[in-house]
């Protein structure tokens, strides 16, 4: 049976150094070993063991030895293993990543709404990796498992087809930190359509939440069902969903959402809330490919 990895691609930047520790500890938290990969197509594909000019894999190596002699210092019964693949960096790690338990890359940029935080290797691997996929900004705090107070683990949810993988996944990240859930759906009445343009819907707002909560509430079931020592707190907000995920997020430990895997006559797409949320906010977030 082929071990499981979590895997943490890194480029050399700071963000991506941030990225593996965080990595670092969540194969600690799995009991996973950590696979640390650079991907370059400039890198030699032939005459592996010794250098050639232009060669950039022994650079890459050393960079690759400093990370992984950090991680070990800060985690010294976690295994950690290193490796180079010379390919395009969207290609080779989403094919690094297939089989592997999860992967890991940093992210970039000034947060908020104010600048984006993710660029176009990370969004590009997020948006068609098979495996789940957490990109992590490069201040983005690690918790110590032995001694932080765990915080939330955010999920974002479409009360009206919930991803059973997403759901799945969250659960399980909250059970192993300790932490409570949050699972957030966000809504917004239909806009209605007159001689005059469109108006405000005629909504009973609080019938409707109502409503909306009560589907959370049943689809959410099952899995607290599975999982009774996680505590989950029903989260539904009027104001759509990019907007109630990333209110939510402000503190959290980490925030999940979905990506259905479909193909687009562009290729693999994310969703407009998986978008967002890549783009916009401050805390990890887990990508979760599901039907």
């Amino acid at each position: 049976m082929t071990t499981r990895h979590v895997l943490a691609g890194l480029d050399g930047s700071p963000r991506s150094e941030s990225a593996a520790m965080w990595a670092a500890a969540e194969a600690r938290r799995l009991g996973a070993p950590l696979r640390l990969l650079h991907v370059w197509p400039w890198l030699s594909g032939e005459n592996l063991d010794r250098a050639e000019p232009g060669d950039l894999r022994p650079a890459a190596l050393d960079a690759l030895a400093r990370v992984a002699d950090r991680i070990r210092l800060a985690h010294p019964d976690l295994t950690v293993e290193t490796a180079v693949r010379p390919d395009d960096p969207v290609d080779g790690l989403v094919a690094e990543a297939r089989e592997q338990e999860l992967l890991v890359l940093g992210s970039r940029g000034l947060g908020g709404f104010a600048g984006l935080l993710v660029g176009s290797v990370s969004l590009a691997v997020a948006a068609r990796a098979t495996v789940p996929t957490v990109l992590v900004r490069e201040t983005a705090p690690v918790p110590d498992g032995d001694t932080a107070p765990p915080g939330e683990v955010v999920v974002g949810l479409d009360s009206g087809e919930p991803a059973e993988a997403v759901l799945a996944f969250a659960f399980a990240q909250a059970r192993r930190r300790g932490a409570a859930l949050r699972a957030v759906h966000g809504w917004e009445p239909l806009p209605a359509w007159a001689y005059a343009g469109m108006m405000p819907p005629p909504v009973d707002v609080p019938g409707q939440e109502r409503t909306e909560a009560a589907l959370l509430a049943e689809h959410l079931a099952e899995h607290r069902g599975r999982y009774p020592d996680v505590p989950v707190v029903e989260d539904v907000r009027l104001g759509g969903g990019t907007r109630a995920v990333l209110d939510a997020a402000a503190g959290a430990e980490l925030v999940v959402v979905g990506r259905r895997e479909r193909r687009h006559h562009l290729g693999m797409l994310l969703g407009p809330v998986a978008h967002a949320v890549l783009h916009h906010s401050t805390t990890p977030v887990a990508v979760v490919p599901h039907p």
